[in-house]
């Protein structure tokens, strides 16, 4: 019988997904089109590679296992798996059509929409991916100041100017890449150091996990007036979670441009680009940004449906309840093993992260073997709380269970030494982000 979210005896059998992964490796290079739903992410031995279908906060694997999920597709399920309001709107727009010859009525009901709630949001695109509206975003940044250059702190996608910075920077010419570069989160000095006369953007995620401090955005902001570059907040993560107009309306700081995707459509393909008039106007002649599926009507139903149930059941607010709970309930449980030491929940509560510290040993080791044991009680995770609303008290009442039992075996083992001999498969890998060209200065041209 397949496994259910339960503390299970035995492992998941995960035969139908090993026999997927085996036909899709001769012909699918690589076999994720997500690094971050990929094998390398999870135990291999242990975790399922495939899903088949979910409901809201729950997921089932092609084997038929059973487990509660805090990835949430690597973040766009904001509300959970086949949320009624969201496939309802989808389903009625289907029965009309999906993409059309000409402009759709979805189209203006949707900027409408983010026009009065994101305090940018002067003006609007529509696009499909969240690369999509980061590159656009430069390319108009670079159009409006005449600059060319660009700072940026986070993970913006796969486009020539951001994945320059970082080791898998193959088929990039030198040219592109000697106009990036980075600057440290928290790190003013490092903007100073690399502002100049010819920095189109500064383009960041206003957070990850970790918090702005002593006014970094507000600071960040004052210096790029200053120097008459752009500031560009990827909001992917951030925008619709933290507050429904993003991170911009809870701090107060109102970039230039902002770019969101994931969260407002419940997983349906769209991303938007909202910023200032005056330089958004540049895409009616100057700027060339449009894409043949900007307008497809079954995402722009499902954004509408999303955001507007967002407002009405105030979800922010219900994701930083439940987030909060699970984020302090780990640490408490950490804290009365005596393992605080090296393991501990941070982050905004819509959205934490895990951590090990090296003085327990291998930080994939000690994660890996948390990951198996939670898979094992039917707990999907790499690490993030991921909250949707469809997280229930009774998700967060057996997860801080089963974290209960875990940690203390993971303190066993730990104590031990042997915590490489625990793990039933090949640990999993570091995320992939910007690893290389930290707080470099792009390169002057002479």
């Amino acid at each position: 019988m397949p496994n259910k979210i339960a503390f299970n005896a035995e492992y998941p059998v995960i035969a139908a997904s090993n026999d997927l992964y085996d036909r899709a490796l001769p012909i699918m290079t690589p076999v994720t089109q997500t690094l971050a739903k990929g094998p390398g992410q999870y135990v291999n031995g242990v975790a399922p590679k495939y899903l088949k279908r979910g409901k809201g906060s729950h997921v089932w694997d092609v084997d038929g296992n059973e487990f509660l999920d805090y990835n949430m597709a690597i973040g766009p399920l904001s509300l959970g798996y086949c949320y009624p309001r969201v496939d309802e709107a989808v389903i009625a727009q289907l029965k009309d059509g999906i993409t059309f010859s000409m402009m759709h009525e979805l189209e203006v009901i949707l900027a409408e929409l983010v026009h009065r709630i994101i305090p940018n949001a002067e003006a609007i695109r529509i696009s499909k991916t969240g690369a999509d509206v980061t590159s656009a975003a430069v390319r108009v940044a670079r159009a409006f100041t005449g600059r060319k250059k660009v700072l940026c702190c986070g993970y913006h996608g796969w486009h020539d100017w951001y994945i320059s910075v970082t080791s898998r920077n193959g088929g990039i010419p030198s040219e592109i890449m000697d106009l990036s570069s980075t600057f440290g989160y928290n790190d003013l000095d490092s903007v100073r150091d690399a502002l100049d006369g010819d920095v189109a953007c500064v383009i960041l995620e206003p957070f990850v996990f970790e918090a702005p401090a002593n006014n970094f955005l507000q600071e960040l902001q004052v210096l790029c007036q200053a120097n008459g570059s752009l500031l560009i907040f990827d909001e992917m993560w951030t925008g619709f979670r933290i507050a429904i107009g993003g991170a911009q309306e809870y701090f107060g700081v109102v970039p230039d441009l902002a770019c969101y995707s994931k969260a407002f459509a419940n997983g349906m393909p769209i991303s938007l680009l909202t910023g200032r008039k005056e330089i958004m106007d540049l895409f009616k002649e100057e700027v060339f940004f449009f894409t043949t599926f900007g307008g497809e009507a079954l995402s722009l139903a499902a954004a509408v449906a999303t955001i507007q149930e967002m407002i009405d059941k105030n979800v922010p607010l219900y994701l930083a309840e439940k987030g909060k709970r699970l984020k302090d309930g780990y640490n408490s449980i950490a804290a009365a093993l005596g393992i605080a030491d090296y393991t501990r929940c941070t982050g905004y509560d819509c959205r934490s992260l895990v951590s090990f510290d090296a003085t327990a040993g291998n930080p994939l080791e000690l994660k890996s073997f948390v990951q198996q044991e939670l898979i094992r009680k039917g707990i999907l995770w790499s690490g993030f709380h991921n909250m949707s609303y469809s997280h229930t008290d009774e998700d967060i009442a057996y997860t801080l269970e089963a974290y209960r039992e875990v940690l203390g075996m993971l303190k066993e083992v730990v104590l031990a030494g042997g915590v490489a001999d625990a793990l039933r498969g090949k640990p999993v890998e570091a995320v992939f982000r910007k690893v290389s060209h930290f707080n470099t200065k792009p390169v002057v041209k002479s």
